[in-house]
């Protein structure tokens, strides 16, 4: 290894490299064993095949996002429309803050991200209200049943969750190098369902404008969605996004329809549960709130907690494979898939100014783990093992940058 001069403590000593799985032995020779010319750190991989349909999607989104947003100025008023989407931004606020400590062991790519976002604040927004009056009238006539019952309790579920979900199943297929599993997925849909939101809650604040100006009812709608129930949304699309992300894990990227398929149904039924809860079941919010929406969001910030630590787990166990073939040493291994290697990581490199540098190689050597993970489970071989090596490349020379700033900060 191309080590600096003794002046920088780095946390990189070169140790015994210790054994891995051994049933999916990676060829054993380190590039960094070799002479390598440095490159710029921030050349990063070559664009994907998806990356021109991806950039597309984006624009697309966007444009029906603005179309959006002139339906909601022009049917609240463009005064009620500014005062309610400032009011939209804290509930969005909150949910923001919740999906990025979901997504912090591996961050999803910024544009999957706005994409996921725009399609629930615009996309999701207007199929729902294309959609929703004609199956609307379908069901009232085919249960016999009032609207007033069809249209939250089964039309606005099935309608919501399907429009939803298929940002996440777009992903599934322009993201696919950056669909892992279930966390990814969550944070996809969780994105989505927090764009969704904010639409919606616009719309619910400004109705509550127009009835009764700012008063009591925009607070008390304002509290009720805005700060007892800012996740709902977001933990209904969830589901989908979590069962989607877990058979994309276990069976590959071809099982992503019947994934979908099966994602929207506890996505659907949470959704009924919790707007018929309300309306059928509870004659009491805080009972209903108390009784239901608590221990629905316990469970899913559980469920979370607990996915969280099986992608550590997953990303230690893969990189062992890398450290019993060379390519990392054990030291690496404790650093780059422990929280508190990486936090010890980080603040070596901050004294020597390649804190940057240090946040790709963590980032890269993530990626290599859930790569090596399809290869282990046989997912598309091809694609995977040249994914695999492009990222070895990459981790290696960042390695090599990493201890160039090092030095010379050193000396």
């Amino acid at each position: 290894m191309n080590q600096p001069g003794p002046q920088a403590s780095l946390p990189f000593e070169a140790s015994r490299p210790v054994a891995g799985s051994g049933d999916h032995r990676i060829q054993p020779t380190p590039a960094w064993q070799g002479h390598q010319p440095v490159r710029q750190l921030w050349q990063n991989l070559p664009p994907s095949r998806h990356h021109a349909l991806n950039i597309i999607l984006i624009i697309v989104a966007a444009l029906v996002t603005f179309v959006v947003a002139l339906y909601l100025t022009l049917a609240l008023g463009p005064t009620a429309f500014v005062t309610c989407g400032l009011l939209a931004l804290i509930p969005l606020g909150i949910c923001l803050l919740g999906l990025r400590w979901v997504d912090r062991w591996e961050p999803e790519p910024k544009g999957a991200k706005w994409f996921a976002f725009l399609w629930g604040a615009g996309v999701s927004i207007a199929l729902t209200l294309v959609l929703g009056p004609g199956i609307n009238a379908l069901l009232v006539t085919a249960l016999s049943t009032s609207p007033d019952v069809v249209g939250p309790v089964i039309q606005a579920p099935l309608v919501e969750e399907f429009a939803k979900g298929l940002a996440v199943l777009i992903l599934v297929y322009s993201r696919r190098s950056q669909f892992d599993g279930p966390v990814d997925g969550i944070v996809y849909a969780g994105l989505v369902g927090a764009g969704f939101a904010f639409s919606e809650n616009i719309l619910y604040f400004g109705s509550a404008v127009m009835e009764g100006g700012v008063g009591p009812g925009l607070a008390w709608i304002f509290v009720m969605r805005g700060l007892l129930s800012p996740f709902a949304h977001v933990m209904f699309t969830a589901a989908t996004g979590l069962v989607l992300g877990w058979v994309i894990m276990h069976k590959g990227h071809s099982w992503a329809l019947p994934g979908f398929i099966a994602g929207l149904v506890p996505a659907i039924a949470g959704h009924i549960l919790w707007n018929g809860g309300l309306l059928l079941v509870f004659d009491n919010f805080f009972g209903f709130y108390i009784l239901l929406q608590m221990p629905l969001f316990a469970a899913a910030v559980s469920g979370v907690f607990l996915l969280r630590r099986a992608e550590r787990r997953l990303t230690h166990r893969r990189l062992l494979d890398y450290a019993y073939s060379g390519w990392l040493t054990e030291t690496e291994v404790g650093l780059l898939a422990t929280p508190d290697g990486r936090r010890q990581a980080v603040a070596w490199a901050s004294r020597y100014g390649a804190r940057k540098t240090m946040k790709s190689f963590v980032h890269t050597a993530t990626r290599l783990a859930f790569i090596r993970q399809r290869i282990v489970l046989s997912h598309h071989l091809a694609e995977n093992t040249a994914c695999e090596r492009q990222l070895l490349e990459e981790m290696t020379v960042t390695r090599s940058v990493l201890f160039q700033q090092a030095g010379a900060a050193a000396r």
